[in-house]
């Protein structure tokens, strides 16, 4: 049960939602300045970590974090994986849900994985990187 809410709120948080999940059950209960610099950051971003993943130098591990494969693509990598931890935590955080924290991170790892273009790199849950 507890799986398929962080499933849900993943999805959610993943789509661009309001961060509600469940009637309000389980929010981004208080939008921190952490969590609103990551969601900034990220969006500034964006361009730059989908041309390095169109490249090659970044794939989607399955772990919930990019992973940088290239030289070129571990500035952004760095940048990207501390906003994505900021908001896997905060999610935990605030809903109670810290022992969850990998749980969450396996989600977004399938919900990143889904969302990937052709040709983007992700990695299996064996451990493997395939182009998708």
């Amino acid at each position: 049960m507890l799986k398929k809410m962080v499933w849900m709120m993943v999805v959610m948080v993943a789509m661009g939602s309001s961060l509600v999940l469940a009637h309000g059950k389980y929010s981004i209960k208080t939008m921190t300045p952490a969590v609103r610099e990551a969601l900034d950051a990220r969006k500034e971003r964006f361009s730059d970590l989908r041309a390095l993943k169109a490249s090659g130098a970044i794939g989607e591990n399955n772990h919930g974090y990019v992973e940088a494969l290239k030289s070129s693509g571990k500035v952004i990598a760095a940048a990207e994986n501390h906003d994505r931890k900021t908001i896997y935590k905060t999610i935990a955080q605030q809903n109670g849900l810290e022992e969850a924290l990998s749980t969450i991170e396996a989600a977004f790892a399938q919900v990143q994985a889904d969302k990937a273009e052709s040709g983007d790199k992700i990695q299996t849950e064996d451990g493997r990187w395939i182009s998708k």
